[in-house]
């Protein structure tokens, strides 16, 4: 095959075969097509789009660019979980000793945060000697033992997509349906599992900006499941106001805690008892059901909810810290964890009700504080952060402190401050609560 004549042909439109697909990138990730023919193709990809099909043979090329998981040694049925990202999301934190608590394996790969956007693995190390880099035997029988592992991703699953990403981020190219859908199912169909729930986000602080795009999203994503053989749903939930009150690595683990201790807010909760109910849906254990529906889901959240009330999903968090090395006494004593030098309020300057505008900006306080990344190399200090004492809709008084910013000096304090100032405003009207989720998609 010739790459110049697959790229004119996907720039007049037409659309291209199995093989020719496959073709194109096995041969960007040996390196036999140069970065500066792959962006023309990127961009006619952009430009004439591709059909469902076409995005299916994308994905599966991507998936087997490189090393899969081999979890057939893990008993039971294997459900993974993938959220498009947001502020504050500590969802896997708190699903995951659910599931495990109900006898449902949980072989979790995570990365690391770039940008605002926390990474589960920084969360998790943000716990003293906890231990992400576990060999793979020791994975396995830690989930067959107690149900639950999760490490970085140290295999090299679908470098194809790693490659292919870097130039579509630099090229004016990562805005595209079947572009974004075929990066994140290349990486789960890799990781091998059963069933895939995916959370997929919208809103000011994600990176579908409306309901209707992640719509298209998400039946663009389960439609490359079906195809692929994979049982897939995905959730659509909102993100114009980050999940929880923490936002922050500790913060958000001793968040997590509270969580799996009955102490929630109430959207965060919302949220992660409907991504456990449509995984334990997945797993079969709510039975034989062809599709789900909103009452088939309510049974799902109602399991859910009665391991956090039993205290069955906290104990199981404390076992699968200590599985992985980490420091126990900092989750049944979080008052235990590093904490940042300061403390500074965030005080309404006004009197009214409080109204998310952009979310984006309570993580742009985070990553001035240090506890993010704007290079996948730079080290982050896990102790700072933003604590939401009040979310949209809370009235609040002149002089009444709605945030605390921990920092680690005055100047990234300040900045922090003025970010959380300009990600909300007061207003006399009060805002309409959008739900924590919208809609689900199978």
């Amino acid at each position: 095959m010739r790459f110049s004549e697959l790229l004119i042909k996907k720039r007049d439109g037409a659309r291209l075969t199995r093989d020719e697909i496959s073709y194109i990138v096995n041969a960007y990730t040996k390196g036999e097509i140069p970065d500066y023919q792959m962006s023309a193709f990127l961009m006619a990809v952009y430009f004439k789009g591709m059909d469902k099909e076409e995005t299916v043979n994308l994905t599966k090329a991507m998936a087997e660019s490189g090393d899969t998981l081999d979890l057939s040694g893990i008993k039971g049925v294997k459900i993974d979980k993938h959220s498009t990202g947001g502020i504050g999301d500590k969802t896997t934190l708190i699903i995951g000793p659910i599931l495990a608590s109900l006898g449902i394996p949980v072989a979790k790969m995570s990365g690391r945060g770039l940008g605002f956007t926390g990474g589960t693995i920084d969360k998790l190390e943000s716990i003293d000697g906890f231990d992400t880099s576990i060999p793979e035997e020791r994975f396995i029988d830690n989930i067959n033992r107690i149900g639950i592992a999760l490490s970085g991703q140290t295999k090299n699953l679908a470098p194809a997509d790693k490659k292919i990403y870097a130039l579509r981020d630099v090229t004016g190219t990562v805005e595209n349906l079947s572009l974004i859908a075929s990066s994140i199912m290349s990486k789960k169909l890799a990781a091998n599992a059963d069933g895939i729930c995916l959370d997929v986000t919208y809103g000011s602080g994600a990176f579908m900006k409306t309901k209707e795009d992640a719509k298209k999203l998400a039946e663009a994503m389960t439609d490359i499941g079906r195809m692929a053989g994979k049982r897939v749903v995905a959730l659509i939930t909102d993100m114009n106001e980050p999940l929880g009150h923490m936002v922050g690595n500790n913060l958000e683990v001793i968040e997590a805690v509270k969580v799996l201790k009955g102490e929630a807010e109430e959207r965060l909760l919302d949220v992660c008892l409907s991504l456990a109910g449509a995984m334990i849906y997945l797993s079969g254990r709510l039975g034989d059901y062809e599709r789900l529906t909103d009452e088939v889901l309510e049974k799902g959240k109602d399991m859910a909810l009665g391991q956090i009330k039993n205290g069955e999903a906290y104990k199981k968090f404390i076992e699968f810290v200590n599985a992985q090395g980490g420091d126990t006494e900092l989750i049944t004593n979080p008052d235990k964890f590093k904490k940042a030098k300061l403390k500074l309020p965030v005080v309404a300057k006004e009197q009214g009700y409080l109204v998310s505008r952009d979310a984006s900006l309570v993580g742009e306080a985070v990553l001035y504080l240090g506890g993010g990344r704007e290079n996948i190399g730079d080290s982050i200090k896990p102790e700072v952060g933003v604590e939401l004492l009040m979310k949209s809709g809370d009235k609040v008084a002149i002089g009444e402190t709605y945030a605390f910013i921990y920092a680690d000096d005055e100047i990234s304090g300040d900045n922090a401050i003025k970010c959380v100032e300009a990600a909300y405003e007061i207003s006399a009207k009060l805002p309409t609560i959008e739900s924590s989720v919208y809609a689900f998609v199978e």
